[in-house]
């Protein structure tokens, strides 16, 4: 990404469920991101037009737009960014869809912090 890390990564964190985003975030506040909540793929939409993003995290079941549309369309917005998604209906996402949008990894719910903050950490050392 060419724009500049002032803070450290910026991180897109989206979830239709609040006391989730929340969590999220709490368990993310200490790891050196710049943290964007989104409560909807809409807001998530927005954000992404108005702020460059490195890494996404989008929940998958929400209403309106799954989160697979959501980082497909991050995917055209944000090409370089890494997107991340994190549900509890893994085994009901196609595998040719996981691969057309470009995931780089999923996470199951519940999550383990141990293992979404390395995924992150990993995530964030390979952004161009």
């Amino acid at each position: 990404m060419t724009t500049p890390r002032e803070h450290g990564p910026v991180l897109l964190i989206v979830d239709d469920e609040p006391r989730i985003l929340s969590a999220l975030r709490r368990t993310l506040r200490r790891e050196g991101f710049e943290i964007f909540a989104a409560e909807s793929a809409r807001e998530a939409l927005r954000i992404l037009d108005e702020q460059p993003v490195h890494l996404i995290l989008s929940d998958h079941k929400m209403p309106g737009m799954t989160g697979m549309q959501l980082l497909a369309q991050a995917a055209q917005r944000w090409p370089a960014a890494a997107r991340i998604l994190i549900t509890g209906w893994t085994e009901s996402i196609p595998e040719q869809e996981i691969r057309a949008v470009g995931l780089r990894a999923i996470i199951s719910k519940p999550w383990d912090d141990a293992e979404l903050k390395e995924i992150l950490r990993t995530a964030a050392k390979e952004l161009p």
